[in-house]
């Protein structure tokens, strides 16, 4: 007995062995390389949050107040003719009515120039194909005068106020009660002055990417189409990065998972075949590399993953909606008239803000939503007007 125990030991541990090769790759793999490559990618299981969070976070603020003063050059430089006055005379109709609503905020960051100077360039870059798109800035501001990023924008984009400077405060008027108020304005004033067919929210502090109006346009004239989709209640560009893993309790994201894994399982089962010339397909070999994959994918981030599909608009991943966050939201027409009737009906509070509240409908009206894979912004500011911090961090 002791004899053929020593003669497997002896088979199993040879340097031949599949299973001496696998263990290797296993040690080397999350033990060396992962953690040297992936400690300083923010929303990797590598990540060393001690070494790296305090100087990366100070890093993205100067970088982005540099960001900021650009902006502020860009618009200064532009001569564009006065369309302050927004008017739903205009009998043009856009296809994309890109509405960025803006409160006034830390003005060394300009962050509302960020997001208008990035669109427009966007925009300008993409020309013909976007000639059925227009922007609207919406100053939600107490009192509107005060912004003066906005008075700036005014003389390029045309813009509506939410003038309330002359009004008594409601005690019963929380900030997140507010915010939704605010952001109902915004989405009736969107319907009101133009009539698109869709609309893009944009909050102020949300970047687009630079490929942002290549998928959109695959989006609306292809991917929309589909029955499903078009009764869509609202699609979201964008979901925190550091909620993106794969081992969440969302369905859709452990089927994706557990894809990957089958894909990349008998792929790399090939691979280690052909180098070590060796049979074809070993399903308990197929099956170690599947575990290895995801275990990879999960551990260095389902962010990084997403990103190849920045390779073409086909790509991008359309999938059923998670709770947080809105700093960019798109809705058909139709959509926003049920949005806007729905959240009217609902008192925000601590606890309780916009996006819960938006995602609370598709329970109680029975509505869809959906979020589209990898985010088309960049959520940049790290100065909330919501709840004050002097000293934000990047997680």
């Amino acid at each position: 007995m002791l004899h053929q125990a020593c003669r497997l030991c002896g088979r199993w541990c040879r340097w031949s062995s599949p299973f001496v090769h696998l263990l290797t790759l296993t040690v080397v793999t999350f033990g060396v390389l992962a953690p040297l490559l992936c400690h300083r990618l923010l929303h990797s299981y590598f990540y060393l949050r001690r070494w790296h969070l305090n100087p990366m976070s100070q890093e993205f603020l100067v970088q982005n107040q540099q960001e900021g003063q650009a902006a502020l050059h860009y618009f200064e430089k532009l001569q564009i003719p006065n369309t302050s006055q927004a008017s739903g005379g205009d009998a043009f109709q856009p296809l994309l009515l890109v509405t960025i609503i803006t409160v006034q905020r830390r003005s060394d960051f300009h962050y509302v120039l960020q997001v208008a100077s990035r669109f427009h360039r966007l925009l300008q870059k993409c020309g013909a194909r976007c000639q059925s798109h227009r922007i609207l800035l919406c100053n939600v501001e107490s009192d509107p005068s005060s912004h003066q990023d906005v008075k700036l924008l005014s003389s390029f984009f045309p813009m509506v106020s939410r003038d309330k400077a002359g009004e008594s405060p409601d005690p019963r008027l929380n900030q997140f009660e507010k915010e939704k108020q605010d952001y109902v304005f915004c989405l009736e004033q969107s319907l009101l002055v133009y009539h698109p067919e869709y609309i893009l929210i944009v909050e102020d502090d949300a970047v687009p990417e630079e490929e942002v109006f290549a998928v959109l346009q695959h989006l609306l004239l292809a991917r929309l189409s589909k029955p499903y989709l078009r009764d869509a209640l609202y699609f979201k560009l964008y979901h925190p990065e550091r909620l993106q893993h794969y081992f969440n309790p969302e369905p859709m994201r452990i089927l994706e998972w557990l894809g990957l894994g089958m894909f990349l399982g008998p792929v790399l089962n090939c691979v280690y075949s052909w180098a070590t010339g060796r049979p074809s397909l070993s399903w308990p070999i197929v099956l170690f590399f599947a575990l290895y994959s995801m275990a990879l994918s999960e551990l260095v981030g389902r962010h990084y993953v997403l990103e190849l599909r920045r390779l073409a608009p086909t790509l991008y991943n359309i999938v059923p909606v998670t709770e947080c966050c809105t700093p960019a939201m798109l809705f058909s027409a139709s959509s926003a008239r049920r949005a806007l009737g729905y959240l009217k009906g609902l008192h925000c509070r601590q606890g309780f803000a916009k996006d819960i509240a938006l995602y609370s409908l598709l329970r109680t009206k029975g509505e869809n939503a959906y979020v589209v894979e990898p985010n088309l912004v960049r959520h940049v500011g790290m100065y909330s007007s919501l709840r004050l911090n002097d000293n934000p961090k990047l997680l």
